[in-house]
Order: C-alpha cells, then structure tokens, then sequence
C-alpha cells in the first residue's frame, strides 16, 4: 500500500513513545502527559451527561452551537474588551488542536514559512509540516527566562513568512510572555505583514506573573488567530473541545474545511463547554492552587537534587529541568530512568533539538506520587 511522503515522514512525538513504554511498568510514575488528575467539575459533566439523556446526540451547525459561540465571545469580551461576532468569527473545533491545524491549513500554502519559538510544544512543527509548510525556530535560553528575543525573531522573517506560533503560557518551560516583548512582536506583524497564532490554553493555570493577551495591542483582532480550549482549565481533556477566534474570512475557511473533516465538535461536549465557560467554576481556582503547591514540592525537590536545577515555572503545570551536569543526553536519560526507577519522564529534544540538556516533568497527579517520584530521580542521579 502507498504511503504519502507527508504521512510518512511524521514522527511519533517522543512524549507518546515514553507513555507507550511507561505503560509496560506494574509501578511506573508517569511525568509524561499533560493530562490532570483532577476530574472535570460536576456541574460541567452534570451539563454534558443532561445533553445526552435529553437526546441532544445529533449534529449542529459545522462552526458549532450558535449559543456555545456567543458564550464564548462574551467570555473573551470579558477577559480582553475585544469583542468577537460569535455568528462569523468563532469556531468550535475537535480540541484546541484541530483548531490549530485548520487555521494553519487555511493560511499556509506550501512553501510558507511559520516561526516557531523553542522551545515548543512538538505537534506545532508537524502540523505546519502536515500543511505543506517549512517550520522556522527560533531559540530561547535558560538565561533569559525562555523569553525568544524578538530581534532574532525578526531576522527570521523573510518574504515567505505567514505566521508565528506563540504559546504562552508556555509548554514545556511555563514560561509567561511579558507586555514589552509582546508589544515588540505585534509591532512586528504589523510591519511585515504576517498573523500572529496565539496559543493560551494555559491562560488560567498562572502563578506569580500577569498574564497579557495578544488582543490588548492595537489592532491585533484583525491579524491573529486566538486559540483556547476547556481541556487545560477544566480539566476536560477528554472532552475534546476547543475553539478558535479570528477575522471573518479565515473562520469561513476553516468552517469549510471542518465540514469535510469532523463536520462538527461533539455535541454533548459543546452542551457541557456551554457551562464550563458560562458560569464561575469554583473548582478552577482550587485546581490552580493545587498545581501551584505541587509545583513547588516538584522544584523544591529537584533543586535539592546536586545534578538537576530547575527554574520556577510561573504557569501550566511543567517543569523544564536543566540535566546537563549528569552527563546525560535527554533521550538517554530518560530511557535509564524508566527502566531503572520506573519514571517517566519527557527528553527535552522534544522541544528542540538544542534542549537535550533538559527534561520535562508534567507536574498532573498527587503530591505523594510528586515526592516519591523526585526520590527515585535523586537515586538514579546518585547513581550515574
């Protein structure tokens, strides 16, 4: 059977190879997915489950219910000023992801560049790929918080260049883009004419930072995408339920293409989006205040660690840890750990090929299995 060149030259991320494998341990603590612990609150699976038995199991519109897209744009008015038609320019989208990928599909034509700061979350690069795009990163430092400098940024804009991905908060190194660096980029779009993809699945999962929308720059409605999505607030992840809001023109195009797609977002999910973005959810700041106590034992434990330091994240709930004075490459690491101590653990080459001095723990499961955890990574790294 043929197999498109696309198709295969798609790597399965090294996150998926080292849950994979982890799933072959009786005791394994697994520091890999994103995937919180917490349940999704019950009045959100109360609303998603009443969809169900009130039969409200068929399709709706392909951009998604008209009554979830203006809860969604009272929200983002809410949070930002900035008001978007919820009939015009708002999709409703299989998980933030799908919502990513058809904007890129409908902006990229192939050849088109998109800058892409590191580190940065690994199915970025493939779906600019998957879209018939050259994927172009930018390289941030440990020294300079991970914040890319928006010089480099703009030595990397050619004729070609049609987007910068942003994710901030930031996955893997929680990392929050702060209003000068941001300024500087939106004044950048503006001069060189390209749209800014702006990523905040993680806007509610902060710390000791502010959080700063794209969408408070002058003129940023018109040439950004925002891309958001109940699974990291929530705790839906399993929801599958995302959105994007952008000018009219792409959100047409997109609607088009989801047609063909998924034609639309599951049904009882958007029933149960409707509550989880209409209503104060009290459970989102005890879920937030929960990540921040472990990500304090998390880093406090790895810094106590003579090989291992880690930089406090100011948001999301990972942690990117500098492993450069065991000697070890990521991969190598990681594999040991796991087969050694069974703990999983994510290579920093996910993230860029020059971050293999790193690793990234998802901080997503109970303090107790956190503790016991940075236990046996001191013993593994007594050990090399």
């Amino acid at each position: 059977m043929k197999i498109s060149k696309m198709a295969a030259g798609i790597q399965k991320s090294l996150t998926r190879q080292l849950f994979d494998k982890a799933k072959q341990y009786d005791n394994v603590i697994d520091f890999t997915l994103g995937d919180p612990d917490y349940p999704t609150p019950k009045v959100i699976r109360d609303a998603g489950c009443g969809a169900i038995q009130a039969g409200a199991t068929k399709y709706s519109a392909n951009a998604g219910l008209l009554q979830l897209r203006s809860t969604l744009s009272e929200r983002i008015r809410s949070d930002t000023g900035v008001r978007y038609d919820p009939d015009s320019e708002i999709i409703v989208t299989v998980g933030a992801m799908e919502a990513l990928y058809l904007s890129l599909c409908c902006m990229i034509d192939p050849g088109d560049e998109v800058i892409i700061p590191a580190p940065y979350w690994v199915n970025y690069c493939h779906m600019v790929q998957m879209c018939g795009g050259q994927p172009v990163l930018v390289y941030a430092n440990e020294e300079d918080d991970f914040i890319v400098n928006i010089d480099e940024i703009e030595n990397a804009v050619t004729e070609k260049t049609a987007a910068i991905i942003l994710n901030s908060p930031n996955n893997p190194t929680g990392t929050i883009y702060d209003r000068n660096s941001l300024k500087r980029l939106c004044d950048l779009a503006k001069r060189h004419d390209f749209t800014i993809i702006w990523d905040e699945c993680y806007k509610h999962i902060i710390y000791e930072a502010e959080f700063v929308s794209i969408l408070e720059f002058e003129g940023m409605k018109d040439r950004a995408v925002v891309i958001n999505s109940c699974s990291k607030e929530f705790s839906m992840t399993g929801w599958r339920l995302g959105y994007a809001a952008a000018p009219k023109e792409l959100v047409e195009n997109m609607t088009k293409l989801q047609e063909n797609i998924v034609a639309c977002a599951s049904l009882p999910s958007q029933y149960a989006a409707i509550e989880a973005f209409g209503h104060g959810i009290p459970e989102v700041e005890q879920m937030r205040k929960g990540f921040e106590h472990r990500r304090d034992t998390l880093v406090n434990g790895i810094n106590d660690i003579d090989k291992l330091s880690c930089k406090l994240p100011k948001g999301t709930f990972y942690a990117f840890v500098n492993i450069s004075k065991t000697g070890l490459g990521s991969i190598d690491f990681a594999y040991k750990l796991l087969e050694k101590k069974q703990v999983a653990v994510v290579p920093g080459v996910t993230y860029g090929d020059r971050y293999d001095s790193y690793i990234r723990i998802a901080y997503t499961m109970n303090e107790d299995k956190i503790v016991e955890g940075v236990k046996r990574i001191k013993e593994f790294t007594d050990e090399v």
